[in-house]
């Protein structure tokens, strides 16, 4: 019996037409090259009137499966089997380019990567080396701390109480008094930026941040559909400020310590200035503070030390003190945002690591952490003066930069616009790897963000004869990200 459409069907009679003939070409009835009945023909067979058939035709013509012949009549498209594979599979790359959160720009992906392989000199990796993590004083602790099924346990929204406790006594070192109820435990600073990002600020919102900046090289407020603004702390700052904000929420994100890039500090003048002109104009301060225990010196005072309105929204962290591994930040906030952020850290993660909160509750009030800060600032002081001294040798005459204060960090800027994507790839093909200044600021072709903390001495003296060997004060070209 020759099929027919259903009439009961809750698909149309030119859809059932439609999937009768997919069903032909699909199970191979009709191959590429098969002539179709024609229209009249199939009108006659389905009971149906002709312009129905050529509906169909015409979809599926569209679609690519079908293709007409002058004077010929109507085939089976060369494409038609791959038509049809792509629309039975789910087409992931429409999803991933809809999605809402943002790619990383491909040179950051590529960091990404080729920081995985052991053979590339890093130059700009934002973590301590192997060597300078207290690896075995880590293992010999574990005997130390002493666990019970509670603590093993999913955490608390807020994180453990034993460590927030522990961290109020911590924080007074930075002139910031406040409560375990303060204090969310968040899975390192990055989480603590996302959280706020979709659970503070409405789509739209202003997130204010001096040029260059690490929100450039990750995208938590731009995935969310916030608008950045880079702005510089100036004469003009309250003005412009006033300027950009007008009506719409807003954040203002700094690294006043140890700033991400360029390793810069603010005085203490400059840090109570941007306070109490956004305490004026009503504008949140995010003030990420994740650095400051690696300063070589004693540092200013805490944007939060000042803080009487809760105003600032304070990120610390181990990651890059103790451990990246055990993923430990800490938010201090007003108790509404603390528990609105909580709130949707439980709904994506519920809690941060049992494990990771009792290693770095355990070091930190038994002394062992301020042991390991003083002997690592020493270490990384060493390893600053002789990055330095190497730069004095190689690259005086065609670059500058500041004496590093602290941390990980030299801002190293070339005089000529000479760090793109081309130089980028071409460290690549001989195993450096930079972090160029384009990824914290798009128009910058000069810097290079270069860490003495990640590389041995001997990778560093090596990377940086290649870098100055690939160098051509010539090269022009601007392929960036």
């Amino acid at each position: 019996m020759k099929w027919k459409p259903n009439r009961q069907s809750h698909l149309t009679v030119r859809e059932q037409i439609i999937d009768w003939i997919k069903t032909h070409i699909e199970r191979g009835d009709w191959t590429v090259g098969t002539k179709l009945p024609t229209q009249r023909q199939l009108a006659a067979q389905f009971h149906v009137n002709r312009s129905t058939v050529q509906l169909a035709f015409d979809e599926l013509r569209a679609d690519g499966l079908i293709e007409s012949k002058m004077g010929s009549g109507v085939f089976v498209a060369n494409n038609s089997w791959n038509v049809l594979l792509n629309k039975s599979q789910p087409n992931w790359q429409h999803h991933i380019e809809s999605s809402l959160h943002k790619p990383n720009y491909h040179t950051i992906q590529l960091i990404n990567e080729y920081e995985q392989k052991e053979e590339v000199i890093r130059l700009g990796t934002g973590e301590l080396a192997p060597e300078l993590l207290p690896t075995r004083q880590i293992e010999q602790s574990l005997a130390q701390i002493s666990l019970d099924s509670k603590a093993i346990g999913y955490s608390s929204p807020k994180g453990s109480e034993k460590l927030r406790g522990i961290l109020c006594q911590h924080l007074k070192k930075r002139g910031i008094y406040t409560t375990p109820d303060n204090i969310l435990i968040v899975s390192g600073a990055l989480q603590a930026l996302q959280l706020i990002a979709v659970g503070l600020l409405e789509e739209g919102s202003t997130i204010f941040h001096e040029p260059p900046s690490y929100l450039n090289s990750v995208h938590p407020f731009q995935s969310a559909g916030m608008r950045m603004v880079s702005i510089s702390r100036n004469h003009h700052l309250a003005d412009n400020l006033r300027a950009y904000k007008r009506k719409r929420q807003s954040l203002f994100y700094c690294i006043p310590t140890l700033h991400n890039p360029t390793g810069c500090n603010w005085p203490a003048e400059e840090k109570k200035t941007l306070y109490d002109t956004c305490r004026e104009l009503q504008i949140p301060i995010i003030e990420d503070d994740v650095y400051h225990e690696l300063l070589f010196e004693k540092p200013a005072p805490a944007i939060k030390s000042w803080d009487t309105s809760g105003q600032v929204l304070y990120i610390g962290s181990i990651s890059k003190t103790l451990s990246p591994g055990l993923r430990i930040g800490w938010v201090v906030a007003p108790s509404p945002v603390i528990e609105r952020l909580a709130d949707i850290k439980m709904q994506t993660d519920y809690g941060s690591s049992a494990f990771s909160q009792e290693i770095a509750a355990h070091w930190i009030s038994s002394g062992l952490y301020e042991k390991h800060l003083i002997d690592l600032r020493e270490q990384l002081k060493r390893r600053a003066r002789f990055t330095e001294e190497l730069l004095e040798q190689t690259f005086k005459n065609m670059a500058t930069w500041k004496t590093s204060e602290g941390g990980f960090y030299i801002w190293l800027k070339f005089q000529q616009p000479v760090v793109n994507k081309a130089l980028f790839l071409n460290l690549l093909h001989h195993n450096v790897l930079i972090n160029p200044g384009y990824i914290y600021e798009p128009s910058d072709l000069q810097h290079i963000r270069l860490s003495y903390a990640y590389a041995s001495l001997e990778d560093l003296k090596q990377g940086l004869n290649i870098l100055r060997n690939l160098i051509q004060p010539g090269d022009r070209e601007d392929n960036r990200f």
